[in-house]
C-alpha cells in the first residue's frame, strides 16, 4: 500500500543559510563551534555531542550524528536528494513530510533575526524539495513575532509546495490558542494548510518534558472551541506518541462524568466520553509503535492517527522501522488492513492535504 512518513526531519547545514551571505542580515547566520570534552562538561553539554550553533550570541545544540545509527549525513542534510529518495524506496515510503531540526530549539525576541532565519530556511528547503515530484514535502517555519509577515510568508510557502506549518506548543511563551496567532490560523485555513504542533523547546533554557506542550495544546484546542472559529483548519499533534490520549480525555471528561453521578445509571467508560472528539475538532496525532493501538482506536481515532519515523534523528521518538511495525500489526491481528492503510497513508494524506 502507498505509505506517507508523517514526521521526518532535515539536519540544517552551513548551506541552509548561504542566501544570507552578503546581505544586511548576514550577522544572524548561525556559526558552528565544537567544544573540547572538558569545556563541554563544564558547560553542561554531553562531551560526545558537544557541537553547537552560535546564533545571536547564544549557544544552541547542533547534534553530532554518525552514519551508522542514522541515515548518512548527505541524506540528513539533503545534500544528496536523489539518494534520500532512493533510501525512501528501500524503506517502502512514497512521501516524506519534512520538519526542521534547528527550529525545534531556536527562540528569539529579535523579530528581524527571526524573519531572516525562518524565510531563509523556507527558501532552502523549498528548493531542495522542488524537483522530487511531490515525494518530499515540507512544513513552513514562520516569523511569528510579526503575524503580518508570517501571513505573507505562508502564502509564499503554499505556492512552493509547503503542506503545513511547523509550530511548537508554547511559541513566544504563548499557548497555541492565543489570539496573537489567529491571523496565521485564518490564512492557513484559507490556504488549506495544516497546523502541525510539533514537539520542541521554544522557551529559553527549557529542555523540559517533551510531551507536556503537546498534551496541553490538545486540551486547550478542545476546550477553546478553536476548530469552530477556524472551521477548515486541521490540527496535528506531532512527535509525542499517543499514549497520553486516555489521560487527556479523562481530564476533559471528568466534568461530564461528575454530572452523571447519582442518576442511577452506569457511568460511561472512558472511551465513551467523547466519541466524536477527534473528528469534530479535526485533530490528528502521530503515534509510536509502542502505543497500545487497540486501546487508542476505541477513542474514535481511526481516521485521525498517523505515523512517522523521525527520519534523521535518534531520540526517543525515532524509529526507522515504525512503518514496518504497523504492517506487522496486521499480521498479528491487532488491526485490520483497512486500519493500517489509514495510519500509513489515508489519514496523513487528508491531514496534509496531499
Amino acid at each position: 500500500m502507498p505509505t506517507i512518513d508523517a514526521d521526518t526531519h532535515v539536519d540544517e547545514s552551513e548551506d541552509t543559510w548561504k542566501k544570507l551571505e552578503g546581505t544586511p542580515h548576514a550577522k544572524y547566520i548561525p556559526v558552528t563551534v565544537e567544544m573540547p570534552p572538558d569545556e563541554a562538561r563544564r558547560g553542561g553539554y554531553n562531551p560526545t555531542n558537544s557541537r553547537c550553533w552560535v546564533v545571536e550570541g547564544r549557544l544552541q545544540n547542533r547534534a553530532i550524528r554518525d552514519d551508522i545509527n542514522h541515515p548518512p549525513r548527505v541524506l540528513r542534510e539533503l545534500e544528496d536528494v536523489p539518494g534520500r529518495l532512493a533510501h525512501m524506496d528501500k524503506m517502502g515510503v512514497d512521501v516524506q513530510v519534512i520538519f526542521p531540526t534547528f527550529f525545534i530549539r531556536y527562540n528569539t525576541a529579535n523579530a528581524e533575526a527571526e524573519w531572516a532565519l525562518t524565510t531563509t530556511y523556507n527558501r532552502w528547503i523549498a528548493d531542495k524539495c522542488a524537483r522530487t515530484n511531490g515525494r518530499l514535502r515540507w512544513a513552513a517555519v514562520l516569523p511569528l513575532l510579526r503575524p503580518e509577515k508570517a501571513v505573507e510568508e505562508l502564502r509564499w510557502a503554499k505556492e512552493r509546495g509547503a503542506c503545513g506549518i511547523f509550530k511548537r506548543g508554547f511559541d513566544l511563551d504563548r499557548k497555541v490558542t492565543d489570539p496573537h496567532f489567529f491571523p496565521i490560523y485564518e490564512e492557513a485555513s484559507a490556504l488549506d494548510l495544516a497546523l502541525c504542533i510539533h514537539a520542541g523547546h521554544p522557551l529559553p533554557a527549557s529542555e523540559w518534558d517533551r510531551g507536556f506542550p503537546i498534551i496541553y495544546s490538545f486540551t486547550a484546542l478542545v476546550s477553546s472551541g478553536l476548530a469552530k472559529k477556524f472551521p477548515k483548519l486541521r490540527f496535528g499533534l506531532i512527535e509525542s506518541g499517543a499514549s497520553w490520549i486516555p489521560y487527556a480525555i479523562s481530564q476533559l471528561g471528568a466534568v461530564k462524568r461528575q454530572s452523571l453521578r447519582g442518576q442511577g445509571s452506569q457511568l460511561p467508560r472512558l472511551y465513551e466520553l467523547e466519541p466524536e472528539l477527534f473528528r469534530a475538532n479535526r485533530l490528528f496525532v502521530t503515534i509510536d509503535p509502542i502505543d497500545d493501538i487497540e486501546s487508542l482506536l476505541k477513542f474514535g481515532t481511526e481516521d485521525n492517527l498517523m505515523i512517522g519515523t523521525d527520519y534523521s534523528h535518534t531520540d526517543i521518538s525515532a524509529n526507522l522501522s515504525a512503518l514496518d511495525e504497523v504492517r506487522g500489526w496486521v499480521d498479528e491481528g491487532r488491526i485490520s488492513n483497512g486500519q493500517a492503510e489509514k495510519i500509513l497513508e489515508t489519514n496523513s494524506r487528508a491531514f496534509y492535504g496531499l
